[in-house]
């Protein structure tokens, strides 16, 4: 569903025209996005959720009784009401997207002091390295980030499993048995086979550890252990960038302190790495 307007209030009367159809939890839940308004786009399902005092399936059904078909549509609607970040004063088109991208990227990277504390990154880099296995899961655009995870975690020895098909994942994550570790990368921590591969893992007796940019999520929901990085919604091309940079940067965190943790046998499996990346360069 998409609603026009050029004033921008648009969705407001649209919900507000809807509100006598809507349950009282609801209702709730409608009126935290009345009352948000753009400021909408940097709350996830949870936070909405704590908000309006109800659970997170709530919102998604309120939503869907607004005639949206979830959340995260509803919240496209209302980025189109917030102001556009100021673009760079660049003329040209390429120097205009390449200071624009820059700037992305250095607000994402700098939040991370303030998201991910060397106590939480040495937590979930102590359960990887206790784990016998570790499955690797990330869907869309955070498939990539899921592959440079496991490839770097394989380069220090651990035994890794990363399906790029979801069904696989799901299988996967159903069979692990302590102690094993479910690494699970979400943007949005709404993704829902990533987020069912957790829930999965953990039934089946392993740990979870997630990447997300919201610290409240259904991925968070199910996790032991959750990096927060980025914090940017999707419904900006160019913060979806910069979150998967975020992403990308706590990995390389989390693998150092992994091989601080591992020592002498991570960085002769960092040698042999090394043995086969020459081996494949002329």
């Amino acid at each position: 569903m998409e609603i026009h307007s050029a004033s921008g209030d648009g969705l407001a009367a649209h919900i507000r025209s809807h509100l006598p159809e809507l349950r009282e939890t609801e209702a709730r839940v409608a009126r935290v996005v009345l009352d948000k308004g753009a400021e909408l786009v940097h709350l996830s399902v949870s936070d909405v959720a704590a908000l309006a005092g109800t659970a997170p399936s709530t919102v998604v059904r309120a939503c869907q009784r607004l005639g949206f078909r979830g959340y995260q549509e509803l919240k496209i609607n209302a980025a189109r009401q917030a102001p556009a970040p100021e673009p760079s004063r660049e003329r040209d088109p390429a120097a205009r997207a390449l200071a624009d991208t820059v700037r992305a990227a250095q607000e994402a990277l700098n939040g991370l002091a303030a998201t991910v504390t060397p106590e939480r990154l040495s937590t979930a880099a102590g359960l990887v390295d206790a784990a016998t296995r570790v499955l690797v899961v990330g869907a869309g655009l955070s498939g990539a980030v899921a592959l440079d995870t496991a490839y770097r975690l394989r380069a220090l020895g651990c035994v890794v499993d990363a399906p790029a098909d979801p069904l696989t994942a799901q299988l996967a994550a159903s069979q692990l048995t302590a102690p094993a570790v479910c690494l699970a990368i979400s943007h949005t921590g709404a993704t829902r086979s990533t987020v069912d591969a957790a829930r999965r893992a953990r039934r089946a007796g392993a740990q979870v550890v997630a990447v997300t940019s919201y610290a409240r999520s259904p991925l968070s929901g199910t996790s032991d252990c959750t990096l927060v990085a980025g914090g940017q919604d999707l419904v900006f091309g160019l913060e979806t960038v910069a979150g998967r940079l975020a992403h990308l940067a706590v990995i390389d965190a989390l693998t150092l302190t992994l091989l601080g943790l591992r020592g002498a046998p991570a960085e002769e499996a960092l040698r042999l790495s090394a043995d086969v990346t020459v081996d494949h360069s002329y």
